[in-house]
């Protein structure tokens, strides 16, 4: 029998244009490669530093398929992001060995892949052989059901769904143009994703994406047109829609991005932590930013920059403790800024935020929210922060604490700015518009002072703002 090769792979981003690529190497514990074998196994790689698993969103290639160097083979979701992966040698995809929505760790294998068709059945031979001897799923991650018993509710749902969506021609057929005749549906990781949740069939469904390719505006329209073939004229809807089609009472694991949060807000709870609050007042800033806005900066990117400026001229506040026995001074101060997505939170990164224009940094913070957005964040684009901050201003929230981020040195929580009555210098009433910020950090490393001068530091500039635009 053939030995089995390590593979290396490219994860890019799930995107219609190429991206550079990263290549990653199989874990060195394995056998090196031998140039005589035919076999080779395909491994799931480590798309970022945290990832310890990750999950199958969607096989591109099918079992059989002819695969060139360079193709993307599989779409990986890691702890922050959706990425496919590019083989480096030509060959044949013999055997998936885990399905769509199935988890695996870090360097295990996940399909075999046979250097000639003359090798396919071999390699599904030593699948099956290497699939009957790993453990019972019983076994497996609670937080990655299998995917027989995800899809087993949504069984039925589907059926009636089914002969609905026959009904309108003009969003489906019997044959799907992007299915090569009976293979698996080629569609976007997302229009997978809500087919889920809609119940809907992709192998009914059009795709208007390009080759045929179902997006997620095709499944939507097919489950409009589902829901309205199978209402009956004049009848009331009997239930209300619940709410984000939440199941009440339903127990949900965590997907993979909820895991990595959940992994590091533990982590964060061994890390000594204090807080200090401070009230900045924001009228120049926001008339700074109603001039400037046309102009598409953001005040997410004033923010940032603000904090930046107040960090150079305190580098202990942006400095990190990694070991409990030494810390680092950072060289570069990358602002973090936390950003609620789709199942998750991430936090992109503005590097050099202290160094780059304003304009440049709202034109960079707009990008990295689309890819967050869209889960095609690169790896050094969320976790290279220095710094974090975490703004619900937009949402009326005066004031709250956030939770330090593993590795940093601080994170500042920043509040809504609101119009408050003051008492002037010379005795009197007024009226400022003032916002509240509290900052969480690191005792091992940073002390009350050191907060304290840092905060004193960022008000001057916002209150008198006029280094922001230079």
């Amino acid at each position: 029998m053939a030995h089995l090769l390590n593979s290396s792979f490219t994860p890019t981003p799930t995107t219609t244009l190429r991206r550079p690529h990263h290549p990653l190497t199989a874990p060195t514990t394995r056998r090196p490669t031998q140039i005589h074998a035919k076999i080779r196994e395909i491994f799931m790689p480590a798309l970022s530093s945290t990832m310890t698993e990750g999950k199958i969103v969607s096989w591109i290639k099918s079992e059989g398929d002819k695969l060139s160097k360079g193709e993307s083979v599989v779409v990986v979701e890691s702890d922050k992001a959706d990425m496919d992966v590019e083989t480096f040698y030509d060959g044949y995809l013999a055997a998936i060995m885990v399905e769509e929505g199935g988890v695996a760790a870090v360097g295990s294998a996940i399909a075999l892949l046979a250097e000639s068709e003359d090798e396919i059945a071999q390699a599904v031979y030593k699948a099956k052989n290497q699939s009957a001897s790993a453990p019972a799923p019983a076994q497996a991650s609670a937080s990655a059901p299998e995917p027989a018993q995800a899809s087993a509710p949504a069984t039925a749902p589907a059926q009636t769904l089914a002969p609905a969506l026959a009904s309108a021609p003009a969003r489906v057929a019997s044959a799907h143009p992007a299915s090569e005749g009976g293979k698996r549906v080629v569609a976007s990781p997302y229009a997978k994703k809500l087919a889920k949740e809609l119940n809907v069939d992709l192998g009914l469904v059009v795709g208007s994406g390009p080759m045929g390719r179902v997006v997620a505006k095709d499944v939507e329209a097919a489950a409009v047109a589902a829901a309205l073939a199978v209402a009956e004229p004049g009848k009331a809807v009997a239930e209300p829609v619940k709410p984000d089609g939440v199941e009440l009472g339903s127990v949900v694991p965590f997907t993979t991005m909820q895991g990595a949060v959940s992994r590091n807000m533990v982590e964060s709870l061994a890390v000594p932590t204090f807080r200090v609050g401070y009230t900045i007042t924001t009228d120049a800033l926001d008339a700074l930013y109603k001039k400037i806005k046309p102009k598409g900066v953001t005040m997410t990117a004033l923010l940032a920059k603000a904090t930046a400026l107040a960090l150079a001229k305190h580098p202990v506040v942006n400095s990190s403790c990694r070991d409990g026995k030494s810390f680092t001074y950072n060289s570069n101060i990358n602002v973090a800024v936390a950003v609620a997505i789709d199942g998750g939170l991430i936090t992109p990164v503005l590097q050099n935020a202290d160094k780059v224009d304003i304009y440049s940094l709202s034109r960079k913070w707009k990008e990295l929210v689309d890819k967050a957005r869209a889960k095609q964040l690169q790896p050094h684009e969320y976790t290279t922060g220095t710094f974090t901050l975490s703004n619900l201003g937009m949402f009326g929230v005066d004031r709250f604490d956030a939770i330090l981020p593993p590795g940093t040195g601080a994170i500042m929580a920043v509040g809504a700015s609101e119009p408050t009555v003051v008492a002037t210098k010379d005795g009197r009433i007024g009226m400022k518009t003032q916002m509240q910020v509290n900052v969480t950090a690191d005792h091992r490393v940073i002390y009350g002072a050191d907060l304290a001068q840092f905060l004193q530091t960022l008000a001057k500039i916002i209150e008198d703002p006029k280094d922001l635009t230079f």
